[in-house]
């Protein structure tokens, strides 16, 4: 989560704890929540994702649903009006959870391998902790990560391992419209009446492909 001047921790923890049962109800992980001022009003950005990826139609259906938790609790916000946008991470978001690393099968990928790891590379690699590696997510059981370093496959614990980042790729046989990263905006402001919500719309945002 994060916090900035527009949006304190607590607050941050009150929308976590308001949003958070809708969107893993629905079977998403909640990524990331942003709150950031926008001259009068606020942006809130819910991040989410799951293994099957997400869409425009699962952005469209949980920008609903998120939306309509806040009606029934504007207070969390305040009384200014915001813009809540609900999308899918993109391929700068760092490799830091188990989940993030199963998601990333397929994919380029660098990551750097600690020095002070209590486990070590697989006996037999060329390659010593504290370096940074660069290959392709072959495999992951839970607890390592198979990483393909020119051909080489090589066993990295999680352990060891510092946050990854995914390489940009172009033109990837495998690559297909449902990992586009997927983003919704949901336009919502006050009236006399309360919070009134106006139509959303679907603004795709090209990753590789």
């Amino acid at each position: 989560m994060s916090a900035n001047s527009a949006g304190s921790a607590a607050t941050l923890d009150r929308l976590a704890a308001l949003v958070s049962p809708v969107i893993r109800g629905a079977g998403y992980d909640l990524e990331d929540l942003i709150l950031t001022p926008m001259g009068r009003r606020s942006l809130l950005r819910v991040v989410i994702d799951r293994d099957a990826g997400v869409s425009l139609d699962d952005i469209a259906e949980m920008s609903h649903a998120v939306a309509a938790v806040l009606d029934e609790d504007e207070g969390v916000i305040g009384k200014a009006p915001y813009v809540l946008e609900v999308t899918s991470p993109g391929v700068d978001r760092p490799l830091t959870e188990p989940r993030h690393w199963r998601r990333a099968i397929g994919r380029l990928v660098a990551v750097h391998v600690a020095s002070n790891g209590s486990l070590a590379v697989e006996e037999g690699s060329a390659d010593s902790p504290g370096s940074t590696l660069r290959g392709r997510v072959a495999g992951f059981d839970g607890v390592a990560v198979t990483l393909s370093v020119d051909g080489v496959e090589h066993l990295l614990p999680l352990a060891v391992l510092g946050a990854g980042r995914v390489e940009l790729e172009f033109n990837r046989p495998d690559e297909g419209a449902k990992h586009e990263r997927a983003q919704r905006q949901h336009k919502a402001k006050k009236g006399k009446g309360g919070l009134k919500s106006a139509p959303t719309s679907a603004v795709p945002s090209a990753e590789e492909k």
